[in-house]
């Protein structure tokens, strides 16, 4: 099936781990994949406004700039992902199963039902009880203030999603950055 891509379109992208293994199960395996997008991120101009890293798959809500191409930005991520997995590991071959999926997200109602999909997986495959403690997640990324992967929330988000603003201190205003370990 041909992809669909439309310049300044906003798409939810997923790929899965090959033979849906558990791959991206463990903590430091998904602080791997993290700084591999978080270098894409340097490297093409896209923003992220949401996203999600389960045990065998991954979603991104994702905007290439108009320069930039959504096959080549998640081609990369996941091609380098997949060689510092396989040296890390000592494997060679696939890690990814069939190529990434995309769609694009158009309107608002299609937005933030993908938006909420996003923030509940992790809740829905028992990871977590609350989508405010998935810290591979865009949700925890906002309220952190973890600019790396995902791109600040704009006011008219904060309003339909207020979940994902910033944790003050309330006796003096900053923000806080709760990592878990």
């Amino acid at each position: 099936m041909p992809r669909i891509l439309r310049a300044g379109a906003l798409y939810h992208v997923t790929a899965r781990i090959n033979r849906k293994e558990m791959v991206l199960d463990r903590a430091a395996i998904k602080e791997l994949l993290l700084g591999v997008i978080k270098r894409a991120k340097a490297k093409y101009s896209f923003r992220v406004d949401n996203f999600s890293i389960m045990g065998n798959h991954i979603h991104l809500i994702i905007k290439p700039a108009q320069t930039a191409s959504l096959s080549r930005i998640m081609q990369w991520i996941l091609g380098v992902f997949a060689m510092a997995y396989n040296r890390l590991m000592g494997l060679t071959g696939h890690v990814w199963g069939e190529r990434f999926r995309s769609r694009i997200v158009d309107g608002l109602r299609a937005f933030m039902k993908v938006f909420k999909y996003i923030d509940g997986n992790p809740v829905t495959a028992g990871l977590a009880s609350d989508p405010k403690e998935w810290r591979f997640g865009g949700l925890w990324h906002h309220r952190t203030a973890c600019r790396d992967i995902v791109d600040p929330v704009d006011g008219s988000m904060l309003l339909l999603f207020p979940e994902h603003g910033q944790v003050l201190i309330p006796a003096i205003g900053v923000a806080t950055r709760r990592r878990k370990a």
